[in-house]
């Protein structure tokens, strides 16, 4: 069981990335006050968990009824992630932001990001959703193996909440212009990741 656990912990902290998801949050984020950016962690991190959950739960089964495949959800996820990182990486999610965000918060509610891309694709993308998947059906007649493989998951997802709650302070420490600059970098990440994604899920689709 140990072994179940560890293999779990490292496949989905690696792919979830809890500490890499911080810029992306912070950037997704950026403009809107305290209150705002807490209601979007809980409900990114409820929503993205729902929804590895579901897939950990009832994958197999409805991909199959739909007739998916997860080459496909790479390729579609792979091409959302591309448009958020052309935004990040000019800087129009920041600029529209930080111009609108007043006028935002007298009008209507700031815009929800919690539901995309924060959970979808970012959090419960296709590399987590097929890890999720993968882990689960490895261990289809061992019940505890795959209760671990469900604690494993809410346990990193919590991580995910505790940063993106303190992300203020983790912003004061870096600094606005440190942190625009990560904000850019990781775009540039993301379109590569974007890339690869589409790539694999081509070349898996095509090798079937």
């Amino acid at each position: 069981m140990y072994d179940i656990i560890l293999h779990a912990f490292a496949t989905l902290f690696v792919i979830i990335d809890p500490l890499g998801l911080v810029p992306v949050f912070i950037g997704l984020t950026a403009g809107a006050d305290e209150a705002h950016r807490r209601m979007m962690a809980v409900k990114g991190v409820l929503i993205g968990g729902g929804v590895l959950f579901s897939f950990a739960l009832f994958g197999d089964e409805v991909l199959v009824a739909l007739g998916i495949g997860l080459p496909a959800f790479r390729v579609a996820g792979g091409i959302m992630l591309f448009l958020i990182a052309t935004e990040m990486v000019f800087a129009r999610r920041t600029a529209r932001r930080e111009r609108s965000a007043e006028e935002a918060r007298k009008e209507q509610a700031p815009e929800d990001i919690s539901v995309f891309p924060l959970a979808i694709p970012i959090m419960a993308g296709p590399g987590a959703i097929t890890s999720v998947l993968l882990l689960m059906s490895n261990h289809q007649e061992n019940f505890r193996a795959q209760a671990a493989v469900l604690a494993v998951l809410a346990f990193v997802l919590t991580v995910c909440l505790i940063l993106f709650l303190i992300t203020r302070h983790i912003e004061k420490a870096l600094g606005k212009t440190f942190t625009t600059l990560l904000s850019r970098l990781l775009g540039v990440l993301l379109a590569a990741l974007a890339a690869q994604y589409v790539m694999d899920g081509l070349r898996a689709g095509l090798l079937n």
